[in-house]
């Protein structure tokens, strides 16, 4: 007996060696040969099991009983050792085949392993082997795309792991174990971590599945509780585990969740460099393996660094659409209304969520609590703190542009550029002077113009018209602000000012113009259908055409009647397009109105022009 128990077992660990090592360094012409070795080894054990004599019969009855008995067995009692030995080895079939992409194999093995344990789910020496079972079965589900039945799998799995704890809680027996000799047990700790590690499994295997049924705050909440437990249990690959804490993050802005968006992001902050210091150029130059090592680090770093972008860049635009009256400027008596309350919900704030959100040890908090000590979660109200986020979202964009740079990485480069673009526009709403405010926005033609001069239309198309339309939206906006300082003034416009007021009105309208352009087909006609993508920039560009031509300040009364003809014309094309394509109204509804006005204006106008003409 103890022979052949000894037997089985150095053939279980040598399947093991050949799966979990061996099969690391295959060939590329034989990938799978270790694990087909181990499952030869595998079938060996099952069959010498089944073999032994009277087994077969003996489990035969074994089935017959649970028919009967159900849930009566799930209360008390281990399973047949031999039982349970062979369930332990249609997992690693299971798992085996699912390796192997031989699926329905997998699938087979797996469910035969619930079936012989499933009155004996919540016995320590069987309850890991059935979550583990149920785990891969919800990954071999969702590998197929079948996302409700794999949903089911790991919910089970979730269940059962509850269920235990509540009603048994010992730490239960490894897999392994039932291959091992009794002096070469685990410790209780040791299977405690490991039963702990399969559920924190579960966990990231439903959040994923949550995601993909678009059940997006449970997924959220699941990866949360999954990169909690990997702290706690110390089982995390640090590169990892700051990518996903990033990723994390992004989902809290869009449910404006700063608080924990902040959480998540100093997290990867600190769990990054767990990953060991970033190799120098000199040391990645010599060896490979340390290139590598920098290259993954880098662009990791610069990654995260773009999450925190995102970060700065929508909370200075919620705040911003917070405090915005009804035409787009700062409400003053909201601004003093908001600042007036907001310490009290600080307080409360903090003190409710933070128990909730908190990542790590002692140690990992201080020094994630340290990294969001230096930039807010909470709604800039005036210039001074949309300042403070706007200079840490700065640091990033030039962290990140270290890795992303323009040459190899074109498209991330650019992306980069537009939120930091994103940033100084944020910026300018809380700047009460004019003047400081253009010379934000000039920044950002600056930043953007050299690049869009110098991409190919060709193979850029997209990215050209983003930056066309942002550049030519900046030149706009720069304009109405030369109008408003002019206005303030005393004095009458100088020929200085004129001169400004147009070129920016007109570097404007060509920006718009090269954008609309890039949407003609290429015999140079426009579209007479705007696809959804760019119906309201295409529509917003003429309607902003038409007003840049009516703000044109010139002395010749030929040259305005021209300008004014342009604005019509222009105008005349938001209400002929929308009048064509009644969908389109939705989209650009105040813009169609005024076009409407103006439709009807301008031509009386025009008319009492040419009179004054012609006089």
């Amino acid at each position: 007996m103890m022979g052949f128990e000894r037997r089985l077992r150095d053939k279980y660990q040598r399947a093991v060696v050949l799966s979990e090592r061996e099969a690391l360094t295959d060939p590329e012409t034989e990938p799978y040969r270790s694990k087909y070795s181990a499952r030869e080894l595998l079938q060996e054990i099952k069959q010498e099991l089944r073999q032994r004599e009277g087994e077969e019969a003996a489990l035969t009855e074994q089935d017959d009983q649970q028919q009967g008995e159900g849930e009566a067995a799930a209360w008390g009692g281990d399973p047949p050792e031999d039982l349970l030995k062979l369930a332990v080895i249609e997992y690693q079939l299971g798992l085996n085949h699912a390796e192997t992409e031989e699926l329905a194999a997998g699938e087979e093995h797996l469910v035969n392993c619930l079936r012989m344990l499933k009155p004996y789910r919540l016995s320590p020496n069987s309850v890991l082997v059935v979550l583990d079972a149920q785990n891969q079965l919800g990954i071999l589900w969702a590998g197929r795309d079948e996302i409700d039945t794999a949903q089911s799998y790991l919910e089970d799995a979730e269940a059962l792991y509850i269920e235990y704890m509540k009603k048994v809680g010992n730490a239960p027996l490894h897999p392994h174990e039932h291959f091992m000799p009794q002096d070469e047990s685990l410790t209780d700790q040791e299977r405690s971590k490991r039963f702990e590690k399969a559920y924190t499994h579960t966990l990231y295997y439903l959040a994923q599945v949550y995601k993909n049924q678009e059940m997006n705050e449970k997924a959220a909440r699941y990866c949360h509780t999954t990169l909690q437990r990997q702290l706690e249990f110390n089982d995390y690959v640090p590169i990892e585990w700051a990518i996903n804490a990033a990723t994390l993050s992004q989902y809290y802005i869009t449910k404006q969740c700063y608080m924990e968006a902040r959480h998540c992001l100093a997290a990867a902050n600190i769990i990054l460099t767990h990953a060991g210091e970033i190799p120098s150029k000199a040391a990645a130059e010599e060896n490979e393996v340390e290139r590598e090592k920098r290259e993954k680090l880098c662009q990791r770093k610069a990654e995260i660094a773009r999450c925190w972008i995102k970060y700065c860049i929508n909370l200075l635009q919620d705040a911003r659409n917070l405090l915005e009256d009804n035409i787009g400027q700062l409400d003053v008596d909201r601004q003093e209304e908001l600042k007036a309350k907001r310490k009290k919900e600080e307080e409360e704030n903090e003190k409710g969520r933070k128990n909730v959100v908190l990542f790590g040890s002692s140690d990992t908090c201080d020094s994630i609590l340290t990294v969001e000590s230096k930039v807010g979660c909470y709604y800039p109200l005036d210039f001074s703190e949309a300042r403070e986020i706007f200079l840490v979202g700065q640091n990033y964009v030039q962290e990140a542009k270290e890795y992303f740079q323009m040459d190899g990485h074109v498209t991330d480069h650019i992306e980069i550029l537009q939120d930091h673009s994103a940033l100084f526009k944020a910026l300018a709403f809380f700047e009460e002077d004019y003047e400081r405010c253009c010379k934000m926005h000039k920044r950002r033609i600056d930043m953007l113009e050299p690049v869009c001069k110098e991409l190919n239309e060709q193979y850029y198309l997209l990215i050209c018209r983003q930056l066309q339309f942002e550049i030519a939206d900046t030149f706009y906006e720069m304009m109405d602000l030369k109008v408003a300082i002019a206005s303030t003034q005393t004095e009458e416009m100088n020929a200085h000012i004129i001169k400004k007021i147009n070129l920016l009105a007109q570097s404007a309208i060509t920006y718009y113009e090269r954008f609309l352009n890039t949407l003609r087909s290429p015999d140079k006609k426009f579209p007479e259908t705007l696809t959804e993508d760019v119906l309201r920039p295409a529509i917003v560009a003429k309607f902003h055409i038409a007003r840049l031509y009516g703000k044109l300040i010139v002395a010749d009364g030929r040259k305005q009647l021209e300008n004014m003809q342009e604005s019509l014309d222009n105008y005349k094309f938001v209400v002929d397009y929308c009048e064509n394509h009644p969908e389109a109204v939705k989209a650009v509804e105040t813009e169609l109105e005024l076009s409407n006005e103006m439709v009807q204006l301008l031509p009386t106008k025009m008319e009492r022009m040419r009179g004054k003409l012609l006089a």
